[in-house]
């Protein structure tokens, strides 16, 4: 089957390789979860599609856009390499792009570096992911980029003794992990840890242990969700006071529902993230405006994921002059740079991993409502957990 899979690709490759550029569209295949638990971030995702194209057009270098979408229904990495097996030999997409998954991603991945694809990771945040095909560039963040230099900042600001508290599962250990080596390089000390279950939603005696371990500061990572309110409110009701504890975390702590469900309880928190939809920039209050009269909500770190995905395969593209071959669209995206709603990015052409600024935000009342606001910012951040690895 492999073998079938894997020559039945190639002779698409051969195909779409020949005749002139223009002959055909350039079909993308974007794979992600349309239904089920992770619906709504899929949603954001593809609404950056969507609005990327309505203000671009949807012909680049002479060659029409064709979005195939297939719906991985959330974490089902054999459902996810098959509809990206699928959308190569049945449909003859020659870019695959989405993945809002880990486990999806790296099935994927193996798709595209065996199909000779290009593919655009648009959320998936795991480091190891772009290790996996030579012709995979990623457009979102990694949990390494962002809570490393949190762990850094976050010493710099007065922290001495921290405690941190995860959800215990891969993204929480590697933020567990991130956040101790940039505190512990930069002179700190971890006085405590732990990590809570996936599931749970009574954070009263964890942040109680926090609390009596007597930190500077307490980093927590918590996927979106119900969690973070519950953690905001123990957090609220154990009494600690964030005018003295830095209460830090990944974006997710602070996202713009979590705020909404915890209230003044959310006052004061810390994160770091690279983007939020109230970023003082004049590209993302036009991006913003575009996307709330499109769609009658505020883009998030999924929305713009999709949004500068689709900038990066139109920019690509356009250096190639629509060649579709996977060696020509990855070669063009090395290296390639742009104002985004987020602020100044590029892809490392070393890692083909995104590089950018890492915003500490604290959560303040603006105009009567809770927001994310800008205090810091760490500039052309790579992934650090890939500038480590052997080459």
């Amino acid at each position: 089957m492999r073998k079938v899979f894997l020559g039945a690709a190639a002779a698409i490759a051969i195909t779409l390789g020949t005749g002139p550029a223009s002959a055909q569209n350039v079909k993308i295949g974007v794979v992600m979860s349309f239904s089920g638990q992770f619906a709504d971030p899929g949603a954001q995702i593809d609404n950056g599609i969507k609005l990327y194209m309505k203000q671009n057009g949807d012909t680049v270098a002479g060659r029409k856009i064709e979005i195939i979408r297939k719906d991985s229904g959330g974490i089902a990495p054999d459902v996810a390499k098959r509809l990206s097996q699928e959308v190569i030999v049945r449909d003859g997409a020659q870019v695959l792009a989405g993945y809002d998954l880990t486990p999806n991603a790296l099935a994927a991945a193996d798709v595209s570096a065996q199909a000779k694809t290009f593919m655009v990771n648009m959320n998936a945040a795991t480091s190891v992911i772009t290790t996996k095909s030579p012709y995979m560039a990623r457009t979102s963040f990694t949990v390494w980029q962002v809570n490393e230099a949190l762990g850094a900042w976050a010493y710099k600001n007065g922290v001495r003794k921290a405690y941190t508290l995860v959800s215990d599962f891969g993204p929480g250990w590697d933020g567990e992990a991130a956040f101790q080596k940039g505190f512990k390089d930069a002179g700190g000390e971890i006085i405590g840890q732990a990590r809570y279950p996936v599931a749970n939603l009574d954070f009263t005696a964890f942040v109680q242990r926090a609390k009596d371990s007597n930190p500077d500061g307490i980093y927590i990572w918590v996927p979106g969700g119900p969690q973070p309110a519950a953690i905001g409110k123990a957090i609220a009701e154990r009494g600690i006071d964030k005018s003295k504890v830095k209460v830090m975390g990944q974006g997710e702590l602070t996202y713009e529902e979590a705020l909404k469900s915890m209230g003044d309880a959310g006052l004061g928190l810390i994160t770091a993230f690279h983007y939020d939809y109230n970023h003082q920039s004049a590209k993302n209050k036009a991006f913003v405006t575009a996307y709330n009269t499109e769609f009658k909500r505020n883009p998030d770190m999924f929305s713009v994921g999709g949004y500068d995905g689709m900038h990066l395969i139109y920019e690509a593209l356009k250096k190639t002059a629509g060649k579709t071959d996977a060696d020509s669209l990855i070669a063009a995206a090395k290296g390639m740079r742009w104002e985004s709603p987020r602020g100044p990015m590029s892809i490392d052409p070393e890692t083909r991993d995104v590089v950018q600024t890492v915003y500490i935000r604290r959560v303040e009342k603006v105009g009567g409502h809770l927001v994310n606001v800008d205090i810091d910012k760490i500039e052309n951040v790579k992934d650090p957990w890939k500038a480590r690895q052997p080459k």
